[in-house]
């Protein structure tokens, strides 16, 4: 359905004559530009048309403004090379400096709307090839995500997993946006309750968080973590950053000498006050003991109240989730006390710098508060106070932690840099917590779950994409072994995995083991590699501001519909009747599989890296800046090699054994319950898409269809059953049960 130059409909119907590149569309440019002829291109959407461009012999300048945008929808240039329109970029009320950015621009600004992005409209004309171009383009600023230290008391368990796998996840999407990324994680080793385990376990505490700290950088390697960094609290070069932050503060004036008596929890590492005790304990559970008039400096945390809520007021997005903000806005507004800052009833921990000597065993000697030593690991990892990194990645764009650390992070964190005169972190984000099977997770009940476990079990990319995937980010979620299941063999199994066995063995066998040549895209085509062209676009957003189960959702609809395109034009049927339709089919599939695989690296790194090698895609072409470019589609002639499985079925012989010896820390799972709902539309839309394939399952075995041509339909079938397994909790079968037979009632005279 397109008129006018027939150069320009060429290059819009025949794919491979992207191959011919930049030449091709200068030379277009320049024939439109010498011959001003009004034409309009439509493009055929479903059961609709829209207009693509016009040209007006009238407006000279128009004309190569439309010409560019035209040929870049046909893939002759690439998005970079078409500016935007309709409006500058937005802020979210906030500069964007060298020093102390603010979130501006893109960053970490939800979309308000569907093709907009922190204020910038997308071109209408840059849909097709320059989506995900332009997204990548927003910001190339340096990037700096942590995690928060773990402390080293014991093993890791998934709410460990979670919360690394969650920055592992930003930090790899953001490099491949083609920003420079520090990605930190590390373990915390000071304080009264490291100290008391060592003494347990008749160990000197440095033994101790030597031998534990190692259980964390084995966990690394076992969940292909990205982090560029490990920090330790126990490192030289940490311990001078909290020095020189505590004598900022203290020159500044707002550290002083005082006495602290009140409730203290060792497990958390906390205070309490009378009113914030539940049945004699802290809000956590912990036991709380009460310290009768210690000695202790105090940070005058009291005069930040007012300046704390101002600056939450100009920063909206430096807390999220907006329940966690909201949670910490009225903790400020019920008043904040001075802050004790050190402790002198033990020993392990960073000596308060320039503290009277001690003359006597009854003088005390302060140790530094451990939350104090603890935050300042962001700093002295990138070499505050000084030093190119600091000067490079500070403030950190994203602090991950999970939602009972919430206050040291949002309150104490930038009320000490603030005092200081240092820009808090860009954004705050608390994750929720981990159920198992409806239960508090918890070494007592002893049902805490080993990531190193589950991913033996189910595979590292398995346990990954489950944990990103299954619940909404910054709720509570619930583990159970059939969720685990259905992610595994479902989705990624029967949907993605087995999308990519089909298409790769049609390949491999009936194109000469070569990628095939496409002919004319017909509008089944254009929509198919329409969802595909735009869902890096739709993920980015989503990525930055911590929706990562959404941005798994729209990578979702685009398997979903290439499983459900496949079925449509049933490409091993048209090897019969039609072998240019056959080969323009597969070759849009492989397009689609390309835009997903790159789009899935940061999530199943291993495992979109496989898929791509299949696909027969250059390494340097696993960006997202290439998803816009020509030269990086799949190529016609490219040989491609035998395919391989990518997410073998999962068959449990037993259920998981519990890991009974994994203790709390930060990050670890407590109450709170997140079942998953689905969405009403995307369950209807999933039963037609059964009652669909399993129409085209009857209607091959009624036409005496051969095992080849069937078996692809039923796989189709099952695939899309486990995926309503895996959105709804229940199968798509309800079981049948036998009817029982009415007894006539007896007429009664």
């Amino acid at each position: 359905k397109a008129t006018g130059p027939p150069l320009l409909v060429g290059l819009r119907r025949h794919p491979r004559m992207f191959t011919h590149g930049w030449r091709l569309g200068v030379l277009a440019a320049m024939l439109l530009s010498r011959h001003a002829v009004a034409f309009t291109t439509t493009v055929s959407r479903g059961a609709g048309s829209r207009p693509a461009a016009h040209l007006s012999s009238s407006a000279p300048a128009t004309l190569h403004r439309h010409a560019r945008a035209q040929l870049l929808r046909v893939g002759a240039i690439s998005g970079g090379d078409v500016g935007h329109s309709g409006g500058s970029n937005g802020s979210l009320g906030g500069r964007d400096g060298r020093r102390g950015r603010r979130l501006a621009n893109t960053r970490f600004a939800p979309i308000g709307k569907a093709g907009m992005h922190a204020g910038g409209r997308r071109s209408m004309a840059s849909t097709a090839m320059g989506s995900s171009r332009a997204a990548a383009e927003t910001d190339k600023s340096p990037f700096y995500v942590t995690t928060p230290i773990y402390y080293v008391n014991d093993k890791p368990h998934i709410g460990h997993a979670y919360t690394t796998l969650a920055c592992d996840v930003i930090a790899r999407w953001m490099r491949l946006e083609g920003r420079e990324v520090y990605f930190l994680t590390g373990t915390d080793e000071h304080g009264q309750k490291v100290q008391q385990s060592a003494e347990k376990n008749d160990v000197s505490p440095q033994e101790w968080c030597d031998r534990n700290s190692q259980t964390f950088r084995d966990l690394i390697g076992v969940m292909n973590f990205s982090n560029d960094d490990f920090i330790r609290t126990t490192e030289q070069r940490h311990k001078d950053a909290v020095v020189e932050l505590w004598r900022m503060l203290e020159e500044k004036g707002h550290i002083y000498l005082g006495a602290y008596e009140g409730w203290y929890s060792v497990r958390d590492e906390a205070y309490y006050t009378e009113s914030e005790l539940v049945d004699g304990k802290a809000p956590t559970g912990a036991e709380v003991e009460w310290v009768v008039k210690e000695p202790s400096y105090f940070f005058k945390l009291s005069e930040w109240g007012d300046k704390l809520l101002e600056y939450y007021d100009s920063h909206p997005d430096f807390i999220g989730p907006n329940s966690r903000r909201n949670e910490v806005i009225s903790f400020v507004k019920g008043g904040l006390r001075d802050l004790s800052i050190s402790r002198t009833t033990f020993e392990w921990g960073i000596n308060v710098p320039d503290q009277p000597v001690p003359t006597s065993d009854d003088d005390p000697n302060h140790i530094m508060y451990v939350w104090v030593d603890a935050l300042t690991n962001y700093l002295s990892a990138l070499g505050f106070p000084g030093g190119d990194k600091f000067e490079r990645f500070w403030p950190a764009g994203v602090q991950m932690v999970g939602k009972d650390i919430i206050r040291f992070h949002a309150v104490y964190w930038p009320a000490l840099l603030l005092a200081a005169g240092l820009e808090p972190p860009q954004r705050i984000f608390a994750h929720g917590w981990w159920t198992r099977d409806g239960q508090k997770i918890s070494k007592s009940i002893g049902n805490v779950i080993d990531p190193t476990e589950l991913v033996s079990t189910f595979g590292v990319d398995q346990v990954r994409y489950f944990l990103m995937a299954e619940v909404p980010f910054g709720q509570d979620g619930d583990y159970s072994e059939t969720a685990m299941l259905a992610t595994a063999n479902g989705f990624l199994a029967n949907a993605l995995g087995n999308l990519q066995m089909r298409v790769m063995s049609l390949v491999h066998k009936n194109c000469d083991g070569q990628v095939p040549e496409p002919g004319l895209l017909n509008a089944d085509d254009e929509a198919m590699l329409e969802a595909a062209r735009t869902l890096h676009g739709k993920m980015a957003p989503l990525v930055a501001c911590q929706s990562l189960n959404k941005a798994c959702g729209e990578m979702e609809v685009v398997v979903r519909m290439a499983n459900k395109y496949i079925d449509e034009q049933a490409p091993w049927a048209l090897k019969k009747t039609d072998v240019p339709r056959m080969k323009t089919v597969l070759w849009t599939l492989m397009e689609t599989l390309r835009h997903v695989a790159v789009c899935c690296l940061p999530l199943m790194p291993a495992s979109a890296d496989c898929m791509l090698d299949q696909l027969a895609v250059k390494s340097e072409h696993r960006t997202f800046s290439s998803l816009a470019l020509a030269e990086a589609m799949v190529m016609a002639g490219t040989p491609v090699v035998k395919p391989a499985g990518l997410f073998p079925r999962i068959e449990l012989e037993e259920t998981l054994t519990a890991d009974t010896s994994s203790a709390e820390g930060a990050g670890s799972a407590a109450d709170g319950e997140a079942a998953k709902e689905a969405d009403p539309e995307m369950v209807e839309a999933l039963r037609v898409e059964i009652a669909a394939a399993a129409e085209a399952v009857k209607a091959a075995k009624s036409g005496g269809a051969d095992k080849g041509t069937i078996q692809p339909l039923v796989d189709a079938l099952l695939a899309l059953k486990a995926e309503f397994l895996e959105l709804t909790g229940t199968p798509f079968d309800p079981p049948k049960t036998k009817k029982k037979k009415k007894k006539k009632k007896e007429e009664v005279a």
